[in-house]
């Protein structure tokens, strides 16, 4: 009888604890589509540079949903209305419940997203480096004038600010990404931002990261990248 109710015990333990382990690796994204009567929300991510659905709900009468999703670490994902590319959200998905309420009119400027660590921190990268390309715009007007007007000084000096310019978006991207060395978003805008950067920038964002990063799906892809740029450089 004794021995019984151990293993009944132990059962319930271990149970217990795997429904714990498998907790940890799952994400819910709910929210609400105010003004969607009827419609198809989708999950979805990049797999081997594919992007493919992991969850999908039809909604019709309401615009409250509740997605999920097995995830094993931070990475970009994206709820997605009818497979529609103007309709698609891209937000850093994680471990947890992540809140995502928006409209339907403005599904993606409207969107308010909370309970990802990793969005808040790609969200205060994003606010800066939008006012760099804003002044990017700005600059590609007057270029678009000066070259009607033929003046080849206002050209020369626009093409100094513009190198300047992403001189400083670089900079700024590179520092970003080193002061967060141990999230996910580093390697992450490295790899989207710093592509055409000088390689020392990237291997100085590489060598900050944390363990955990580098063994990250982002950190591996950083890693690998730069190996690359390195091995072509020898055969130059």
């Amino acid at each position: 009888m004794k021995n019984l109710i151990l293993s009944t015990i132990l059962s319930t333990v271990l149970l217990a604890s795997c429904s714990q382990d498998n907790s940890k690796n799952i994400m819910v994204i709910k929210g609400e589509v105010k003004g969607l009567k009827k419609g198809t929300l989708f999950l979805q991510k990049i797999e081997n540079g594919t992007l493919s659905t992991v969850d999908s709900i039809y909604l019709e009468g309401t615009g409250l949903y509740s997605l999920k999703s097995k995830i094993n670490a931070s990475e970009l994902h994206f709820l997605s209305l009818n497979k529609n590319n103007e309709k698609t959200i891209p937000f850093f998905g994680e471990p947890g419940e992540i809140t995502i309420n928006t409209n339907l009119d403005r599904f993606v400027f409207h969107a308010k997203i909370s309970g990802s660590k990793n969005q808040e921190i790609l969200d205060q990268y994003n606010e800066i480096s939008s006012q760099f390309q804003y002044q990017n715009l700005e600059m590609l007007k007057e270029n678009f004038e000066a070259q009607k007007e033929k003046n080849q000084e206002k050209i020369d000096k626009l093409v100094t600010k513009s190198k300047n310019l992403l001189r400083r978006k670089y900079l700024y991207t590179t520092n970003f990404a080193l002061n967060n060395s141990d999230s996910e978003v580093a390697p992450y805008i490295a790899l989207t931002q710093l592509s055409d950067a000088n390689i020392k920038l990237l291997d100085t964002i590489n060598n900050s990261l944390t363990e955990k990063i580098k063994n990250s799906s982002y950190g591996k892809e950083l890693n690998s990248f730069i190996e690359k740029i390195k091995a072509d450089e020898v055969k130059e």
